[in-house]
């Protein structure tokens, strides 16, 4: 399928209003940063937080750099252009207005914004399964060596214990991307086998991995997704992964996170009313999403 851009009707922002949403924009990015970039200042890491900015590679400085998404064009301003003029897929008009050139963007991302459209209209057309549990973390540790796990960390049971847990309940996950750090003994134990090849077909927005992925598809879109969407998702994100970590294995007193007991039924109470709350809300997410590459993907959603 061969996608091509939409013609929006283009909306002005005045240099006022531009600089001043900019401002805002990094002033949030800060704010949301500032922990992390003081531990890296300090050498420091931090179990939880740090996988924000390593599995999902945007720096804290990419993060603080504000896009109007497309369709709206950037006046000039008593000190010239928008700086945005001198980015990747922008261009500067002859009277000084900069507006994204979403030709340009396609015709290096494409196969990109296909995919990920397609993926977030599936995902968003299925009904969240909230049976999971976070069972995938404690897959992920199954049978395996007390020194080998992915965190530093001592597990709340014990490794005994912790695999009376997996082999007391069914698996199902969906999400490929933990899916592929179960141990070899837990493979089998899933109900499902997602592949990188068929996410579309997969990924459901009951899985907290695939909520906190919208923060990945978003980086993804790059300058389609406006700045306060893109930190919506980050936001939403780093939420899951604190409540991912306490529904885990892992006994993470020790950064201050309270354990969600998924082996009780309490526990099982906690974790879904969390789950489905996230489902609606990354649901939102997507649907902003969508609209935000509306225009220069039309047909993804029949991919």
């Amino acid at each position: 399928m061969t996608i091509a851009p939409d013609s929006p009707t283009l909306t002005r922002l005045p240099a006022r209003a531009w600089v001043r949403a900019s401002d805002e924009h990094a002033a949030r990015a800060d704010e949301l940063t500032a922990a992390h970039r003081a531990r890296r200042a300090r050498g420091e890491r931090h179990a939880v937080e740090d996988f924000l900015f390593e599995y999902y590679p945007t720096k804290p400085a990419a993060l603080r750099v504000w896009h109007p998404g497309a369709g709206i064009v950037l006046e000039p301003g008593p000190e010239g252009p928008s700086p945005l003029g001198g980015r990747r897929w922008y261009r500067t008009d002859d009277d000084g207005a900069v507006t994204l050139d979403v030709e340009a963007f396609l015709a290096d991302r494409a196969d990109t914004v296909q995919f990920v459209t397609a993926l977030l209209a599936a995902t968003s057309a299925r009904q969240p399964f909230t049976g999971c549990f976070g069972l995938h973390e404690w897959a992920m540790v199954y049978r395996e060596a007390d020194d080998a796990h992915r965190h530093p960390l001592p597990l709340r049971l014990g490794s005994a214990g912790t695999d009376a847990v997996v082999e007391a309940h069914k698996i199902r996950c969906s999400h490929f991307d933990a899916f592929r750090f179960f141990t070899p003994e837990a493979v089998d134990r899933n109900t499902l086998q997602p592949t990188q090849l068929d996410r579309v077909q997969m990924e459901q927005p009951g899985c907290l991995h695939a909520a906190m992925d919208c923060y990945k598809w978003a980086t993804k879109l790059g300058p389609l997704v406006p700045g306060e969407l893109l930190l919506d998702c980050f936001e939403l994100a780093r939420e899951i992964r604190r409540t991912d970590m306490a529904a885990s294995p892992y006994d993470f007193s020790s950064y201050g996170l309270a354990p969600i007991r998924i082996e009780t039924p309490e526990g099982k109470a906690e974790y879904v009313r969390l789950q489905r709350d996230y489902a609606a809300r990354s649901t939102g997410l997507r649907a902003r999403l969508l609209a935000a590459s509306a225009h220069a993907a039309p047909s993804a959603s029949s991919v």
